[in-house]
């Protein structure tokens, strides 16, 4: 029998890939999103529809149409500089869309979901690579509301029976490799498709915010995971909870650090172009090194990262744009 999925935020980047990844694995995506930052285009796989999580009155007619079996719950906003600015925006939509969302699920009996939650919620990190028995101090607004939420989950679960998998996401990048859907932001600030844009012309340079932290090159470091390879960890937790899976948190990356110059010598490597670049002053709060550990993951899911090579990572996104410049 095809399960029916319920995909919040399944317009935007990482849930338009996690649809995919659900319609392969023989279930039907039902992608919710307000198209605040998603995109109907990327609805491909299973029904649209246009709807505020905190609209409880729509959630509860989409329960009722769809009978959803579980929740892939991606929607929320992302801005972490935003999110300092205007706090009660990100609490707003992410930790009460949220609770709208689990009384929703409550209400109709469905018992089963996967949250997308970050490593902004360990905030500057103790060790590296970062654990997940870490522990979870963030430094913003948007962190903060993450971690609300995976408490929020465990309540919950002791309370109502909803089992949770929150995947504790590193850098997302790249495009799928079929070049059906990629990364569109506005406005934009990924790394990987500020370098390409920079590469391609449409911007006159990318910014290197700090040449002087204490790496082998004094760009700071980061983890990058494939977003396909996020979607397929979606599609694992699932099958996880509809085994009577525990509720649980893990880590998503590859376990690899590369620089922001290594980002940059990566885009031209692939692209044959030079990229111009000005360097600026650091960011407040910005780690020097986020690297995770996946061991978690690999043991309670069987997953591990396919795409953990960053010009194969790269040579995804940089396809996905040149075919949307058609």
């Amino acid at each position: 029998m095809i399960k029916n999925i319920l995909v919040t935020g399944g317009g935007g980047y990482i849930g338009s890939h996690a649809c995919k990844a659900l319609a392969g694995a023989g279930c039907l995506p039902v992608a919710l999103d307000n198209l605040v930052y998603g995109h109907e285009w990327a609805v491909k796989w299973g029904p649209f529809v246009k709807v505020d999580i905190l609209d409880r009155m729509a959630l509860d007619r989409i329960f009722e149409e769809y009978q959803p079996q579980a929740v892939l719950h991606f929607a929320a906003f992302a801005y972490v500089g935003e999110s300092v600015t205007d706090p009660g925006k990100y609490y707003r939509n992410n930790v009460a869309g949220t609770v709208s969302l689990l009384e929703a699920m409550r209400d109709h009996g469905c018992r089963h979901i996967v949250f997308s939650s970050t490593c902004a919620t360990y905030g500057v990190p103790e060790t590296i690579p970062i654990p997940e028995d870490h522990p979870q101090k963030p430094i913003n607004p948007y962190g903060w509301s993450k971690w609300m939420i995976e408490q929020i989950l465990r309540d919950f679960d002791h309370a109502h029976d909803i089992r949770s998998v929150s995947l504790r996401y590193f850098n997302a990048a790249g495009a799928d490799p079929d070049g059906e859907i990629g990364e569109v932001h506005n406005p934009e600030t990924h790394l990987i498709p500020l370098v390409i844009e920079a590469a391609l012309g449409r911007r006159r340079h990318v910014e290197i915010y700090g040449a002087d932290y204490p790496t082998p090159d004094g760009t700071a470091i980061r983890d990058y995971i494939h977003v396909t390879d996020l979607a397929e960890a979606h599609v694992l937790a699932l099958d996880y909870l509809f085994k009577d899976g525990e509720t649980t948190f893990l880590n998503l990356g590859t376990g690899q650090g590369h620089s922001v110059r290594d980002v940059i010598t990566a885009v031209e490597r692939v692209t044959g172009r030079r990229v111009p670049v000005r360097e600026t002053s650091r960011r407040p709060g910005d780690p020097t090194i986020l690297v995770a550990t996946h061991e978690k993951a690999t043991k309670i899911l069987d997953w591990s990262p396919r795409f953990s090579n960053l010009d194969e990572i790269v040579k995804t996104a940089w396809e996905w744009h040149l075919r949307s410049e058609k």
